[in-house]
């Protein structure tokens, strides 16, 4: 083993070795978080399955205050439509009063004498 090439040889197969044995040091690592990781998941799991009654519950509670807000802008809609009806009608009576006190009034000033004095 005195040549060079045998050297390089034996060099590379250390060198080998080394880089297997990093890959496995590696490895083994990987799988001791993988198998955390996969623990911390089953913990989430378990916790999000805790949470699903109570969340779907809220949930169908805030379906039905939205429904019942919708009802009610409905009802205040159906409100709204009636006063804005009243308020046209009270206007055209309005218009009508005022047209019968104006009439009224020229009538009175048409049957006023025009020599007639008042003190």
């Amino acid at each position: 083993m005195s040549s060079t090439t045998e050297w390089w040889s034996v060099g590379i197969g250390i060198g080998s070795v080394l880089i297997g044995s990093a890959i496995l040091i590696v490895c083994v690592a990987l799988t001791s978080v993988l198998s955390r990781l996969g623990k911390t998941l089953d913990e989430v799991d378990r916790q999000i399955a805790t949470l699903g009654v109570p969340v779907a519950t809220t949930l169908t509670h805030v379906g039905g205050i939205a429904n019942t807000a919708d009802s009610t802008l409905a009802r205040a809609g159906l409100a709204v439509a009636q006063l804005e009806s009243a308020a046209g009608k009270a206007t055209s009576v309005a218009a009508q009063v005022g047209t019968v006190v104006n009439n009224f009034v020229s009538g009175l000033r048409r049957s006023k004498p025009d020599d007639a004095t008042t003190y």
